[in-house]
């Protein structure tokens, strides 16, 4: 009875236990961007919310109630991203609130927040209009190492030009709960830098900061009684990891990837794309995590050596987004992360255009009519479409212009369902300064998502498969001599990066494929094998692909938990290995010096890192990653497959496994040949060189994600728009 009882009381506190609410971390990270709404004099304002949260990624139910004025952002392309550990994604909705806003908030059932808002409405002097609240930037979680110092730029602009000062929440005014300050950071307010002096052990911080607008003031003259207009919330997280490696390792911004705090200007329709670009000399950089708004494209990563690179797009489609578009992002390796950038996209305010103004399209062009007494003191000589070789021709009342859909620069990009031919009318001075007011005319023809064929557009980068095909790699081993490629490796030719071949033949002795197998002949069955070829094989057969072979090591356990490198980063890393030079650059093959490598037993395991690389102009070839003159811009001019993984089974190092094979040199194998040895994770050949069946082809894992396909053009009807506005202003202009 007494073992009953205590069993019940067990039961009963195991039943509590699961059915308490887990703990509520707090966020990762968040921002609110606040634009305040005129119909009712700003005292509510749409509030933009994007939050940082531990995985499992929440789902966004919660944050609209029935009958609220509320919009969940549930996009295709959500960020999501490892490090820190675990892993976290972002959420983003916005939301109609009062102007003074204090909440508590939740996400799923780990984030839960509390968010204080002050954006009372205040009528500025200088313009007579509502004040507009600070934009902050929210950076990816950040992360440093335990004594090293470290300094992290927080990104801000302001609409009306105000001077935005960070600084700490304070719990005592109601702006944070349990909020306290941590002595091992520091906080200058005037340029939002938040400095991590090292001083911390390894964990987890919150940090709690409320971002200000003030009136600016002249340095000679400062205002007495400034007080700030507004001020919203900013939250980030602070993970301090133990580095035995120094605090000198992390990962370089370089040239090509926008500059800290610059603006990208993007009209109606318009794609804007640019690259970020980093190079980690310690470390593989093992992901670029970016912070951005709601469908922006991240496509062609590639980490190739100490090389990294990421391409970022967002096309401005009609939305409800602020004007204000932040995109932050860090490379982060193991134990090391570069440091912050952001980049601000700025959707240009448009105005209506005159009466008299139309845009008709068909299937083939979009033809443009526009009153020239719309166009005050603008220079019509001085107007052209994307491409200068289309005429636009004028007279006394109106302007017109005939633009192919298929040229004159007009470009194709995809809003929502609708597929969107978009072209520009602007002004473009013939003298290096002018104070001629400049046009600028977004045009556009809009075919509907139902007669759009084909997949949907995405961003104008090819797909992997478009690329280089339905892409298989593997690994074979031969005996010097034998094997399928017996003719390179009878009598070899050697890269002379680090022993000449005829250096490496008569330590070797290494001869042709007669010798080879006369020697074989004569030795005993259970002889080790004294060299062996690695072949790093590929079906590719695209003109142009190169194989780039970025790490291979070598185990004599099929868990790899004691394992010795062949290659690193691109770079044969001793003499057991040398490259054999090959009439093709779509595979790889290497002998191995089984005598001078740390083996054993009578087997091993191999697993390589690869890539295909394709470069987009014909006067370049993929980069040499064990060269020095290879660079970020060889990078950037290279369009790459995802990295492939494969691991061989176990591999027999004794002569008798080899004895039976055919030892007659072949021609290269087929661009669909299938791998002649089981050699993935997930597969073992259980004799060396025998063939898999078609049902047994490896599943190579890949590590990336690539671009949607392009969709075929419509033919049908299609409706012609203009989409907004003639920017006309007074200024001084300086053409590039």
């Amino acid at each position: 009875m007494l073992h009953r009882l205590k069993l019940g009381v067990l039961l009963q506190w195991l039943i509590l236990f699961l059915l308490t609410p887990a703990y509520k971390a707090s966020s990762l990270g968040l921002t609110v961007h606040v634009v305040p709404l005129e119909e009712n004099g700003g005292k509510t304002v749409r509030a933009h919310f994007s939050v940082i949260t531990p995985s499992p990624c929440p789902d966004l139910l919660a944050v609209c109630a029935a009958g609220e004025d509320c919009q969940a952002h549930r996009t295709a392309l959500p960020f999501s991203y490892t490090k820190p550990s675990p892993a976290w994604c972002v959420r983003q909705w916005q939301k109609t609130i009062p102007s003074n806003y204090n909440a508590f908030l939740k996400l799923g059932f780990q984030t839960e927040f509390y968010v204080s808002i002050n954006a009372d409405p205040k009528i500025r002097a200088n313009n007579g209009k509502l004040n507009r609240p600070p934009f902050v930037a929210l950076p990816p979680p950040l992360r440093a190492s335990v004594n090293c110092p470290v300094d992290f730029h927080i990104s801000t602009k302001d609409l009306d030009g105000d001077k935005v000062r960070c600084r700490f929440a304070r719990a005592d005014t109601g702006e944070c709960r349990d909020c306290l300050p941590h002595s091992f950071l520091e906080l200058d307010e005037a340029s939002c830098t938040l400095t991590f002096t090292g001083k911390a052990a390894a964990g987890q911080y919150f940090i709690y900061l409320m971002a200000e607008d003030l009136i600016p003031s002249p340095p000679t003259r400062q205002l007495l009684n400034n007080s700030p207009l507004s001020f919203v919330p900013v939250h980030l997280s602070l993970t301090v990891e133990e580095s035995a490696s120094g605090c000198s390792y992390n990962p370089l911004v370089l040239d090509g990837t926008p500059e800290r705090d610059s603006v990208q200007f993007v009209l109606p329709f318009q794609e804007v794309k640019f690259n970020a670009n980093y190079k980690s000399d310690q470390e593989s950089v093992l992901e670029i995590a970016v912070v951005g708004p709601p469908d922006l494209y991240r496509v062609g990563f590639a980490s190739i050596s100490n090389l990294a690179k990421l391409t970022m797009a967002w096309i401005r489609s009609e939305n409800n987004l602020t004007q204000l578009l932040p995109v932050c992002f860090v490379a982060n390796t193991k134990s090391f992360q570069s440091q912050l950038r952001c980049t601000w996209l700025y959707q240009r305010e448009m105005r209506t255009l005159p009466d008299g103004t139309e845009l008709m399209c068909n299937q083939t062009e979009m033809f443009l009519l526009l009153p020239v007494s719309s166009l005050t003191n603008v220079n019509l000589d001085e107007l052209q479409l994307n491409s200068p070789t289309c005429p636009v021709t004028h007279n006394s009342t109106h302007l017109t212009a005939h633009i192919p859909l298929g040229g004159c620069g007009t470009t194709a990009v995809h809003s929502g369902t609708e597929l969107v031919y978009t072209n520009t009318l602007k002004s473009v001075h013939h003298t290096m300064i002018s104070r001629r007011p400049s046009l600028i005319l977004p045009l556009a023809c809009r075919i509907p998502g139902v007669q759009v064929k084909g997949p949907r557009y995405a961003v104008s980068m090819p797909t992997e498969r478009e690329t280089f095909g339905e892409v298989l790699v593997w690994l074979e081993f031969h005996l010097p001599g034998q094997g399928p490629l017996a003719r390179l490796t009878s009598t070899p030719r050697f890269r002379s990066n680090i022993l000449s071949s005829s250096r490496f033949r008569r330590e070797t002795g290494s001869g042709s494929s007669t010798s080879n197998s006369s020697t074989q002949a004569g030795v005993q069955r259970d002889e080790m094998v004294k060299q062996l070829d690695l072949y790093v094989m590929s079906n590719c057969s695209v003109d142009r692909a190169e194989m780039i072979v970025t790490n291979c090591m070598e185990s004599e356990t099929e868990d790899f938990t004691d394992s010795h490198p062949i290659m690193e980063k691109g770079c044969i890393m001793s003499n057991n290995t040398l490259e054999i030079i090959t009439e093709q650059k779509t595979f790889k093959i290497y002998r191995l010096d089984i005598n001078k490598m740390a083996v054993s037993g009578t087997k091993m395991y191999i697993e390589c890192k690869i890539n295909l690389c394709i470069a987009t102009l014909h006067s370049d070839t993929c980069p040499d990653l064990c060269s020095n003159s290879s660079s970020s811009s060889m990078l950037v001019r290279s369009v790459f497959t995802s990295t492939y993984s494969v691991r061989s089974g176990p591999v027999s190092l004794l002569v008798a496994d080899f004895m039976n094979r055919n030892t007659t040199a072949t021609d290269l194998p087929p661009s669909n040949a299938s791998p002649t040895t089981g050699l993935t994770s997930s597969q073992q050949a259980t004799t060396p060189g025998s063939t898999l069946p078609a049902s047994q082809i490896p599943n190579v894992i890949s590590t990336n994600t690539t671009a949607s396909q392009a969709p075929e053009v419509a033919t049908s009807r299609i409706t012609g728009v203009i989409l907004m506005t003639i920017a006309m202003f007074l200024q001084m202009t300086i053409l590039q």
